[in-house]
């Protein structure tokens, strides 16, 4: 007589049925461990997997290189009094310190950075009227004592 290897099983008697256990309690099951066997160090963390923007050397070395340029043409008629044409090179100084300030700040919103104190771009919030208002007479002081300066010159 052969003896059916199968027949001798345990496990063959405890079988499911096809759409899952039968003794389901309301309905619903236990789906893995609770919140906090799965972090025992505390509240989850979240992680972003993406890399941070910044700016790239291409972007930084022209805004970098005209600002230099600018600032020592916008300096040198200041430190040195060359003449009458101190004051024409003082303001093209001027105008290429603008311009890489001005080409700096495309660049950083490029990449998503922001001024301190504005919302980030894209978020939907305007920015509070007392920050712009500080920046715009920031820049307005810069401006006025620049030209002052320049215009002493003469």
């Amino acid at each position: 007589m052969a003896v059916d290897p199968l027949a001798a099983d345990p496990l063959t008697d405890d079988r499911l049925a096809d759409d899952g256990p039968d003794d389901t309690q309301g309905g619903v099951t236990a789906d893995g461990p609770a919140p906090e066997e799965m972090y025992p160090g505390g509240p989850e963390v979240e992680v972003e997997l993406r890399p941070q923007r910044r700016l790239r050397i291409w972007q930084l070395a022209p805004i970098v290189g005209l600002g230099a340029v600018g600032s020592l043409m916008f300096a040198f008629p200041l430190a040195f009094d060359f003449g009458d044409s101190g004051a024409v090179i003082a303001m093209l100084g001027l105008l290429i310190c603008s311009c890489a300030a001005g080409w700096g700040m495309m660049a950083a919103r490029r990449v998503g950075y922001t001024w301190p104190g504005l919302p980030p771009r894209g978020s939907g919030r305007r920015p509070d009227w007392r920050v712009v208002l500080g920046y715009v007479l920031l820049v307005a002081l810069v401006v006025v004592l620049a030209v002052w300066r320049v215009a002493r010159l003469r």
